[in-house]
């Protein structure tokens, strides 16, 4: 079957509409992305991985479905998914704004206070094997977050990286010294946030509605500064504008801005593992930022 066969077949499955056709409109290293036009009048967004990523989109479906409950911070609407396909509302994309940059910061302040019941929890529904584009990233309730950042969002991928031989067992020894101070180098304690959890820009989609609507997710529990950290790593329309407003509405604790490269070093982890050695002196540099910044 071919995967426009694959495509209609399955929108057609989950939706219970006739597809009268689709197109790609976007994706990347991880997937594809389809829109659809459906005979009721309907257009909706198909996703399908590019790899085989058991419980992918039952976790993308589970973490839209518990960021939309928040009612704080515009999400797609899930109509539906199955092993390898998941379908959603299509949003109007428009432009950026600094008075929707403004908006998100303060959507995003509510989205964390919505809260989660454990660093590490998935979102209901979830399974504990989730993804972080083709990368495994595993969550499960740890007692604190520095627990939890070790565990489950450091020496996975440090390991991983050592062992396909991308890190040098030196420099993961630099990295590992993150993990040995984190209960002292993670700032004031925080109750766990609800989080987006790959918030980089481009999960951002900057809607016709004026707001700014995201997509994307690798849902969890966390602290708060990740998903603000993860918008300064590879840049965002009006940054500035977003995290004032969100500390107006929800101040950051004193000493945030000096642990974005604290909590930015889970991405780039990942990254490395992803994409290789491209990605080993951001990692390193980030490590030796937040261990200096101590």
């Amino acid at each position: 079957m071919t995967r426009h066969a694959a495509l209609l077949e399955a929108v057609a499955g989950i939706t219970g509409d006739r597809p009268v056709d689709g197109r790609r409109v976007g994706g990347g290293d991880a997937s594809e992305i389809y829109e659809v036009q459906l005979a009721g009048g309907d257009v909706v967004i198909a996703k399908t991985s590019l790899a085989d990523l058991p419980g992918a989109m039952v976790a993308e479906a589970a973490g839209l479905d518990w960021l939309g409950a928040a009612g704080a911070v515009p999400v797609p609407a899930v109509r539906g998914h199955d092993d390898s396909w998941l379908v959603m509302a299509r949003v109007e994309p428009g432009r950026p704004s600094r008075a929707a940059a403004e908006q998100l910061g303060r959507d995003l302040a509510a989205l964390h206070a919505a809260g989660a019941p454990a660093f590490g929890a998935p979102p209901p529904g979830g399974p504990a094997d989730a993804w972080v584009g083709l990368a495994p990233m595993r969550n499960e309730p740890s007692a604190d977050w520095p627990e939890f950042f070790a565990t489950q969002r450091i020496e996975p991928y440090l390991r991983r990286v050592v062992d396909e031989g991308t890190l040098s067992a030196s420099e993961s020894r630099e990295i590992a010294r993150v993990c040995d101070r984190l209960p002292e180098i993670a700032g004031p304690v925080e109750p766990p946030a609800r989080l987006h959890g790959d918030l980089w820009g481009g999960n951002v989609h900057w809607a016709a509605d004026g707001r700014a609507w995201l997509v994307d997710p690798a849902a969890h529990g966390g602290h708060r500064e990740t998903d603000l950290a993860s918008l300064h790593l590879f840049g965002c329309p009006h940054l500035d504008r977003a995290v004032a407003a969100y500390h107006e509405v929800a101040p950051l604790a004193p000493g945030w801005a000096d642990r974005i490269p604290l909590h930015q070093l889970f991405l780039l982890l990942v990254h490395v593992v992803l994409f290789g050695r491209s990605y080993a002196g951001s990692a390193l540099s980030a490590a030796r930022s937040a261990l200096a910044a101590a």
